[in-house]
Formats: structure tokens, C-alpha cells, sequence
């Protein structure tokens, strides 16, 4: 089957979504600035979010800037419950958004891709990914043959990422 591309942001931007993916804007209220896919099947999801561009950090450390920021919106910096596995640029040559300047995947407790190119936005897709789900949750009864995402599927996501309208950036 091959990939077909998702529109995100009303058209302005588009993107190869992995497989059994769940718009949550079709279940519950999800900012203006994010685009929010679940795995139907498993606790797995991404987003997609564009972000003020934050001129005071560039590149690798861009992403682990966003990615600290992530860690600590969710308060696993309280009790340094996070680390940085590891942080590689994807080539220009391997993205369709060719209008950034540069493209990052950092990998830790959640996968980050920052995106930093000339329209002083930043664009963050996180990928997150449950180690472990506790025996007692409503998640632990789901289907247990489901296939999860993997790390190719988010990459393919990132690589195909499309931009249609730059006037989304504002």
C-alpha cells in the first residue's frame, strides 16, 4: 500500500501519518498550533506542533532545548526522570520540506524533531512511546496483536513533511 500524505493545519502543511492513526481532533479540543495522531491500537502518539522560533538556540541543541521543555511540561525534569539518548541531523537531502534550514532527531524518553528554517517558527513532532504500561490501566486490556509504530514510521513521517502555505507561520 503506499504512503499517502495527511494535510495538517488546514492544508498549510501535509505529512505521511503511520498506519491505525486516530485524528484526537475528531474526539476532544486540541490547540490550534498542534496536530495530535494516537495509535488506535496502543498508547503510542504524535504530534505535531509549531512553536515560536527561539533564536537564542540553534541545531542539535535547539532540539535538546524543545526536548527539555517537553521534559519539563510533563515534570519528569522534578525528578530527573529523562535523558538524551542521542541527537543526529537528518540530511536536507532526505526531507520534502526543503524550506528549513536544518532538521534534528533527537531521541531520549520521547523522540523530538525540531525543525528550525526561516519562518522564525519551530516546528516540534514528538513521538511518544509507553516503555511500559501498567497492569491496571484500561491500555494494558487492549489488543495485544496490535503492531505498534515504529522509529521508521515517525522518521517517514518527519522526512515527508510538506509545507503548502507558508502564511501558517504567521
Amino acid at each position: 500500500m503506499p504512503d499517502m500524505s495527511q494535510n495538517l493545519f488546514g492544508g498549510a502543511l501535509s505529512a505521511v501519518i503511520p498506519p491505525n492513526s486516530k485524528d484526537i481532533s475528531e474526539l476532544r479540543e486540541i490547540p490550534d498550533n498542534q496536530e495530535v495522531f494516537a495509535h488506535s491500537q496502543t498508547d503510542q502518539s504524535i504530534i505535531i506542533e509549531l512553536l515560536e522560533y527561539q533564536s537564542q538556540v540553534q541545531d542539535a541543541e535547539a532540539a535538546r532545548y524543545h526536548f527539555e521543555d517537553v521534559a519539563a511540561s510533563n515534570k519528569a525534569t522534578e525528578n530527573n526522570s529523562w535523558e538524551v539518548r542521542g541527537v543526529e541531523q537528518i540530511n536536507q537531502s532526505e526531507l520534502s520540506l526543503q524550506e528549513c534550514s536544518s532538521a534534528w532527531l533527537l531521541s531520549g524518553a520521547q523522540l523530538v524533531s525540531k525543525f528550525n528554517e526561516e519562518f522564525t517558527t519551530d516546528i516540534l513532532v514528538t513521538f511518544n512511546d509507553p516503555v511500559s504500561i501498567h497492569p491496571l490501566s484500561t491500555s494494558a486490556a487492549g489488543n495485544m496483536a496490535a503492531i505498534p509504530w515504529m522509529s521508521q514510521d515517525f522518521q517517514t513521517l518527519l522526512k515527508s513533511l510538506c509545507l503548502h502555505d507558508p502564511g501558517v507561520f504567521g
